[in-house]
């Protein structure tokens, strides 16, 4: 497995572009798909781009939210305290790996958003202290970790808009239960199984003492940190792996904006409210964890640590440029699902899947055709949105729970997100790596959970599940 994920790493290392030229390729093929197989003209292909470029504007800021407030709270002198003393236990690569991808993992469980920022996090922090691991397996282990669990994180879209009333769907399959997806045999064996396979699999992957590249900030040699929006090496700044300075606000209060930039009163004023919010919102909808709450709970207690409205301003700055690829190629990829969609490329893989399956082989064929939608929709919202009514439609007569077409898009979206880059991109923002410096890592863990979930859809209707 060494071998193979070694050889996987030199050829994406001479061949695979950074992640912001995979998005213009992706356009690209995406607008050639849509003429040769939709029937689409060029200005209609340009005409559906641009309809959908701005489509993900509210998740892009989520996004960028989630990691700068990630970052301020990892960079609070409290929880770097923590962070220091939990990452000081392991003291080999493998138990680095090991621990890296179980606390990576249970933030995904809680939710995805936590698991890519915290998870990376861990990753980085871990890597700081274990001079034995490599910086890239650990930053690429907390990714895989958290996608192989998606099938039961309480934050898993697709299954969570079926219970919910009002759906768009509704009318045709009614509520379905969490007890039926999220909670079903199916997906906690693709979750249980897969994170072991993907676990086993990263152990076989672990570099030889003499091929590790450390942290940058390790004295064993500098990570190959890229920048993720050029492929090129990032600025110190830019990276976490790098020494940090200048991360303290003078304290010097020589005038009155100062005081005032300084005011803990004025600080802690804010937390409480804010406190109240979280309080008030948790009381209202019970242990619901989108982004908007968790962006809340990181901003508030990451305010509540710095201190001081200045220190965490400060810290927030410091951040915000590992969000730059997230600002640069989100709207790409919106573009890309506008076409998509536009061009009825969504449509007809369901239907030609749908057309070739059985009875036995529909849950396979709806997850294997999940994976390839993902690829040009990496968003599970929007991909059962428009995939979801296709595949129901085609269970015609078979005797398919609406519970499974759930199970099996949810799972098929969630494999491939470890070839498509677009939810890697916080990971790579925060720990300065480039796309190629974990792809090889991420497609050989794909390649593992698309054997042993595609297995388990294959086992579904056998088993009655």
């Amino acid at each position: 497995m060494r071998a193979v994920s070694r050889s996987l790493n030199i050829f994406v290392e001479k061949f695979l572009p950074n992640a912001f030229l995979f998005a213009l390729i992706l356009t690209l093929i995406t607008v050639a798909l849509g003429m040769m197989l939709g029937g689409q003209s060029l200005p209609d292909m340009a005409n559906h781009w641009y309809g959908g470029f701005w489509a993900f504007l509210e998740f892009s800021m989520q996004m960028v939210v989630v990691l700068v407030t990630g970052y301020a709270l990892a960079k609070a002198p409290l929880v770097n305290r923590l962070l220091s003393h939990f990452a000081s236990i392991p003291k080999t690569q493998l138990a680095a790996l090991v621990m890296t991808m179980v606390v990576a993992a249970v933030m995904g469980f809680v939710s995805w958003g936590l698991g890519f920022v915290g998870g990376t996090l861990v990753a980085i922090e871990i890597a700081r202290r274990v001079r034995a691991a490599d910086f890239r397996l650990l930053v690429a282990a907390a990714y895989a970790a958290v996608i192989a669990t998606q099938p039961v994180s309480l934050a898993l879209t697709a299954p969570l808009l079926v219970n919910t009333p009002g759906h768009s769907l509704e009318e045709q399959i009614g509520l379905i239960p969490v007890t039926e997806t999220l909670f079903s045999p199916t997906m906690i064996s693709a979750a249980l199984f897969g994170f072991i396979g993907v676990l086993i699999t990263f152990m076989l992957m672990a570099p030889k003492v003499e091929e590790v590249v450390a942290f940058a900030g390790s004295d064993t040699g500098d990570a190959r940190a890229s920048d993720v929006t050029t492929g090129q090496p990032a600025p110190a700044s830019r990276a976490l792996g790098a020494e940090e300075t200048g991360n303290t606000v003078t304290a010097e209060k020589t005038t009155v904006s100062e005081r005032i930039n300084n005011s803990r009163i004025i600080n802690y004023l804010i937390v409480i409210v804010g406190l109240v919010g979280i309080i008030l919102y948790f009381a209202a909808q019970g242990f619901n964890l989108e982004l908007n709450i968790i962006n809340f709970v990181f901003l508030i207690v990451g305010m509540a640590l710095h201190g001081s409205p200045a220190k965490y301003a400060k810290c927030i700055t410091d951040g915000i440029p590992a969000a730059s690829g997230i600002v640069l190629q989100f709207p790409f990829y919106a573009g890309i699902i506008g076409m998509m969609g536009g061009a009825g490329l969504i449509v007809m893989i369901g239907e030609w899947f749908g057309s070739i399956a059985t009875e036995v082989t529909f849950p396979f064929f709806a997850y294997v055709a999940a994976m390839i939608v993902n690829i040009f929709v990496p968003s599970a919202g929007g991909q059962w949105q428009v995939q979801g009514p296709v595949m129901l439609e085609a269970t015609g007569g078979m005797d398919i729970s609406p519970a499974t077409v759930v199970n099996a898009i949810s799972v098929g979206d969630m494999t491939t997100n470890l070839l498509q880059p677009f939810f890697v991109l916080p990971a790579l923002g925060l720990s300065g790596l480039g796309l190629k410096d974990i792809w090889g890592y991420c497609m050989t863990a794909m390649v593992v959970l698309f054997l042993i979930c595609g297995t388990i859809f294959l086992l579904v209707p056998v088993l009655g599940w």
